[in-house]
């Protein structure tokens, strides 16, 4: 008779629990979100949450949120804040504005994004190559911007317009629309078919009266992506970000990649403020047009975790909430309440599967809280709901504060030859 021993050597080990893909985990809130939505919109008999016309402002506003969010995104790779964004969007208004009046639209997007880089340049000089403290940098910039703009254009726009405050009508790019698709989209949307309507007012939104700007923008997501993290330029910029240290033992310009990625981050963040003049639904230059989405923007960017994916879900958020209450007021917002009642008992749900008690319980007090507010309320106050993006900044970056992973060296100063 034999004895099989077993050493604990060759013991097979425990499979790890497969997880699902972060891709895939995304995709799964967006349809529960979607859900959430659909069925307010018709539990509340508010249209306007899931209509065309509501996504194609959200896109609309949400593109410059987009580009100075991309705009973040580049800068704090390479370890260099930029809170100058709304600064640099500012600059990238004026000079799109003046510009575009002058040769067009394509010559205002080329002098929004060059006025934004002259930002990024200063942004870079002053954090890179005299070590100013990046928070400190970025308040001047912002300040810097704002200045710039309104002496350039009581000096240029106001003997034309007449009004130191705003420039002349401004040349718009043209508008595409996918035909005979969104004639059809439209067919359903009006149907109002509980579901079905839903998706044809979003995909409708998405497809219909979108700019060559527009365009642009959602390209350079993917553009980020794969420059970022698929090429050895990309490698290099985010070692920077990460241990520029050994980052310049291996041969790494530090210093030059610094520069580059905050002058990039410069232009990105003036064609953000060039969308809100080149696209349609302003005249043109207006002070204090950006409204602070370049705060907005670094939101979105640390809501998607630095990633150009996420970003993109934080930018079309607070876009659909800025359009949402441009669109309808506070009837549609009061609604959209009553959705995230919905989203939030889901969210508890699961924090109950994962036996986190704690989340699920403030998930609970916070739904509870939203459907008070929908249930004793019949509308919001226009003063309130105007603020609605502002509000859906600081509650998104509160949820999400929990799982963010900051590249390891942003925001500290950096010294060739010191550790």
């Amino acid at each position: 008779m034999t004895t099989t021993v077993t050493s604990e050597s060759t013991k097979v080990p425990p499979q790890p629990t497969r997880r699902m893909p972060g891709w895939a985990r995304v995709l799964l809130w967006v349809v529960v979100a979607f859900v959430a939505v659909s069925i307010a919109s018709y539990q509340t008999g508010v249209p306007q949450l899931t209509s065309s016309g509501t996504i194609q402002s959200a896109v609309r506003l949400g593109i410059p949120i987009l580009l100075a969010a991309l705009g973040g995104l580049w800068a704090e790779r390479a370890g260099i804040i930029n809170i100058g964004l709304e600064g640099m969007m500012i600059l990238g208004t004026w000079g799109g504005a003046w510009a575009g009046y002058q040769w067009g639209p394509v010559a205002g997007l080329v002098a929004a994004a060059v006025f934004g880089a002259l930002g990024g340049l200063v942004h870079a000089i002053a954090t890179v190559t005299f070590g100013v403290n990046h928070i400190v940098s970025g308040v001047a910039i912002n300040l810097l911007g704002a200045g710039i703009a309104k002496y350039l254009s009581t000096l240029v726009f106001e003997p034309i317009s007449r009004n130191p405050r705003e420039s002349p009508a401004v040349p718009k790019f043209d508008t595409y629309s996918a035909q005979p698709l969104g004639t059809w989209l439209q067919e359903l949307e009006d149907m109002q078919r509980v579901g079905l309507s839903d998706v044809a007012g979003i995909l409708g939104g998405l497809v219909t009266e979108v700019s060559p700007l527009t365009m642009l923008a959602y390209l350079l997501v993917p553009v980020s992506y794969l420059v970022l993290w698929r090429s050895p330029f990309g490698l290099r910029l985010r070692s920077c970000g990460e241990n520029p240290v050994a980052a310049e033992s291996l041969g790494v310009n530090v210093y030059r990649y610094k520069y580059l990625a905050v002058i990039i981050s410069g232009a990105l963040a003036g064609i953000g403020g060039a969308a809100l003049i080149l696209n349609p639904g302003q005249a043109g230059y207006l002070e204090g047009q950006t409204n602070n989405r370049g705060y907005i923007g670094l939101a979105a960017m640390i809501f998607g975790n630095w990633r150009p994916g996420g970003l993109l879900g934080g930018a079309a958020l607070f876009g659909y909430s800025d359009g949402l209450q441009l669109r309808s007021g506070g009837t549609s917002v009061h609604a959209l309440f009553y959705g995230a009642t919905l989203l939030l008992v889901v969210v508890a749900a699961v924090q109950v599967w994962r036996r986190s008690w704690f989340a699920a319980g403030v998930s609970l007090v916070a739904a509870a809280v939203m459907y008070a507010v929908y249930w004793y309320t019949d509308e919001l106050p226009t003063e309130l709901t105007a603020y609605t993006p502002h509000l859906v900044t600081l509650v998104v970056l509160g949820v999400a504060s929990q799982r963010l992973r900051p590249p390891a060296a942003n925001g500290l100063q950096y010294r060739r030859g010191v550790d």
